[in-house]
């Protein structure tokens, strides 16, 4: 069974709870506050519109006690002679809640027909000139009562004076019954002015969001490679932001330049001074051959480690604002250039490469990845090298992956020697020249770019196959 080679992988821990947007937030703050407000004013107005039927209920019950006492008369003797019409026609409908009662000298007791039959006993007669106002809403057999009483002194022919008391009372359920419907309805306006306030607020809400929109969606292209910096017009809230991001930008790319030339700079002055041992130690006399045999094998190896180091240390792995490298075109120098080393095996070199395909990274890393793996099919191979490079599938917010293998036609290698072989130092046969350094800086890459390599016998060609899989960032 093929193994895979170790990877070396960053885990951010991923939060139990993912963190509201500004536009949730912002939604859930105002409508808590739209809610709070609307129901204040809902409140308010039902006990403005309370207020109001009380008020017009009293004006209404004093303005028929009024008019019951000026149909009321007396005759020559000083008895009460009844209305002969009513103010109201629910004073002559029985049980229709409106109800007339007059109580005078004498025992002088009326009611209305509505009021026939009903307990009116805790009415009390008034001095002339007196009012009750509006008293209620009282507990009665008839259920809760709002009542207004009225006390006045009528006079005969003969200047005598009969005093009288009219009440006129109304069942509270009617009055209940209005202020119900005036809910009802209130809620419902209420409700869609609410309703019509959230969708006014969620296309506010779109409108004062789209800055941060255009930034992140500025910053998207950035990372994947397609703009250098963010350069759209921004309000003036966010210009500081968008111009130190711009600032951070550069300063990256400035200091990975500075590194890859410092670097390249250590190369040089270790490489001359080593070439120049080197040189020297092959044209000297063979007079200690020893002594000129172990200082060329540590020469040699200190080359090999200032060869590897370097690499390993100009890889600079996945970066936030990286460039997009395409790979058909690097791919094809690659192996013109190793079709020339290895003419005398005869090699040719098959390309699978989608289009769209491209290394979000160092120029430098891909070639270095690319040229080690393909080198090492070359090496190894009998007639046939397969070099198959696939975009991997993300979302919009995503930069594409990558997949990444090259096969070849030769031996293979065995499932129990691929840790091995991907050490660094260890060649797969130490008959075959190179310094076994070539897939130690192949898996240094994928490490850093948190990638993943594997080893495995290719199903095609049936030599090894090397795959690379960069996940999307």
């Amino acid at each position: 069974m093929p193994s895979r080679a170790p990877t070396a992988t960053t885990s951010n821990p991923v939060p139990s709870r993912q963190p509201l947007s500004l536009a949730a937030r912002a939604a859930i703050a105002t409508g808590f506050v739209l809610a709070g407000f609307l129901g204040l004013v809902g409140l308010t107005l039902s006990k403005a519109n309370q207020s109001r039927a009380l008020s017009t209920l009293r004006e209404r019950l004093q303005n028929d006690a009024i008019a019951l006492i000026t149909n009321f008369d007396v005759n020559r003797y000083g008895k009460l002679l009844p209305p002969d019409t009513m103010p109201d026609p629910s004073f002559s409908q029985p049980g229709s809640g409106l109800y007339a009662i007059a109580l005078g000298d004498g025992g002088y007791r009326w009611e209305s027909s509505s009021a026939i039959g009903r307990d009116f006993t805790f009415l009390k007669s008034l001095e002339p000139g007196e009012s009750s106002q509006l008293i209620g809403p009282i507990d009665t057999r008839m259920g809760r009562l709002y009542y207004y009483s009225y006390g006045v002194a009528l006079d005969t022919v003969e200047k005598k004076s009969v005093r009288l008391t009219v009440t006129v009372a109304q069942t509270e359920d009617q009055l209940e019954g209005d202020n119900a419907v005036y809910r009802r309805s209130l809620v419902v306006w209420l409700s869609i002015l609410g309703l019509m306030l959230i969708v006014l607020q969620f296309l506010l809400l779109r409108w004062s969001l789209t800055p941060l929109r255009k930034v992140a969606s500025d910053m998207t292209r950035v990372e994947r490679g397609d703009s250098e910096h963010l350069d759209s017009q921004y309000p003036l809230e966010l210009t500081g932001l968008t111009e130190r991001i711009n600032v951070f930008i550069d300063n990256e790319r400035e200091q990975r330049t500075r590194y890859r030339h410092t670097l390249a700079d250590l190369a040089h002055s270790l490489k001359t001074p080593l070439a120049v041992i080197r040189s020297q130690l092959e044209s000297a006399a063979a007079d200690d051959p020893l002594r000129r045999s172990g200082v060329l094998d540590q020469v040699r190896r200190m080359d090999e480690l200032v060869a590897y180091q370097l690499s390993r240390a100009a890889t600079s792995g996945r970066q936030t604002f990286a460039i997009a490298v395409p790979i058909a075109g690097h791919a094809e120098d690659l192996v013109q250039s190793l079709e020339k080393v290895y003419a005398a095996k005869n090699v040719l070199c098959e390309f699978d490469i989608d289009e769209s395909a491209v290394f979000y990274g160092e120029q430098g890393d891909l070639l270095e990845l690319m040229g080690n793996l393909l080198e090492n099919a070359f090496k190894w191979a009998d007639h046939r090298v397969l070099l198959v490079v696939k975009a991997q599938a993300t979302t919009a917010r995503q930069r594409p992956g990558l997949w990444l293998s090259v096969e070849d036609d030769g031996p293979g290698i065995a499932a129990d020697k691929i840790e091995k072989v991907l050490q660094r130092g260890v060649r797969g046969d130490e008959r075959v020249q190179g310094h076994g350094i070539g897939l130690s800086i192949v898996q240094d890459i994928v490490h850093a770019y948190q990638g993943e390599l594997l080893v495995d016998r290719s199903p095609e060609l049936g030599g090894a196959r090397f795959s690379v899989t960069l996940t999307p960032a």
